[in-house]
């Protein structure tokens, strides 16, 4: 029987202590469940001893999977090599809230990516700190929220974020060039499930005019890094970088505009990673199944 191209797939993501077994069982009981593996990535850590897989899949036959039956089922492996794991449809849409300052590049990137299919999303509220963005808001037809933030008013501004955050069901929060400082609480709120964006030269040229620093520096490269928001400042789990190669022939304005091009990609691409449930976070590190 030939599985037709639009069958649902499933997807399974785990992580525990190497064991033997492990990728036996998992198959295993996709074949006792009549599902075939489209895709599998898995990653032995020499270092941590740790196992890493993830494997889409689908019923053979291209009938609906029951996705309530096979977690029960695969709750007795789970349990029997210590796995923290997860299982999802693969095409399922994540909710996600984008927050933003002033600076557009990043916003545009993620809307229109997701608007021409490259990211699989549902943009449910664009929150900034300032009006200037609402125009692109509108543009996609996504619901625009202004709560500004003031050193007086960050407790309230946080909790009308977080209101927001649970009356819409958000599943991700991305920050696209949000440039306000999380607090610790809200961090701990979001973790796992809050991803930043920041130029790759820090600890380098803090502050204002990074580019400008830099460029008075005489840096050869400049990039990005995408990662998960921690109370750590701009130090939590990386999921992506980008790097770019410049020199002395380019301006600050120039070193600017590589640079919005490193961290739209790198941002496009740990929203995609993510929400298509390919990164397992371990610690202060990522695995990422591409």
């Amino acid at each position: 029987m030939t599985r037709p191209a639009d069958a649902q797939h499933g997807v399974l993501v785990l992580s525990c202590q190497d064991a033997p077994g492990i990728v036996h069982a998992v198959s295993g009981l996709l074949v006792q469940e009549k599902c075939t593996i489209v895709e599998s990535h898995q990653f032995d850590s020499p270092v941590t001893g740790m196992f890493f897989m993830r494997v889409e899949f689908a019923r053979v036959d291209g009938a609906p999977l029951d996705l309530d039956a096979l977690r029960s089922a695969f709750g007795e492996i789970a349990g029997r090599f210590d796995m923290e794991w997860r299982l999802a449809d693969a095409a399922e849409r994540q909710r996600v809230l984008i927050m933003v300052s002033q600076y557009a590049h990043c916003l545009n990137d993620l809307l229109f990516r997701n608007s021409v299919g490259e990211l699989n999303i549902d943009v449910v509220a664009i929150v900034s700190n300032h009006p200037d963005l609402k125009g692109i808001a509108d543009f996609y037809g996504i619901p625009f929220r202004h709560v500004p933030v003031t050193k007086d008013t960050k407790p309230e501004a946080e909790a009308a974020l977080l209101e927001i955050v649970r009356a819409e069901r958000v599943e991700l929060v991305v920050l696209a060039r949000y440039m306000q400082i999380l607090s610790d609480g809200l961090c701990r709120e979001l973790a796992g499930r809050a991803i930043n964006i920041h130029h790759s030269m820090l600890p380098s040229f803090k502050g204002a005019r990074p580019y400008h620093q830099a460029h008075a520096r005489g840096v050869k490269f400049i990039g990005a890094t995408a990662h998960y928001v921690t109370a750590d400042l701009d130090e939590g789990p990386i999921i992506e970088q980008e790097m770019l190669r410049v020199d002395h022939a380019l301006s600050p304005e120039q070193l600017a505009a590589r640079g919005r091009e490193a961290e739209t990609r790198a941002l496009a691409h740990a929203v995609r990673w993510h929400t298509e449930n390919r990164v397992v976070v371990r610690g202060s590190r990522t695995v990422v199944f591409e």
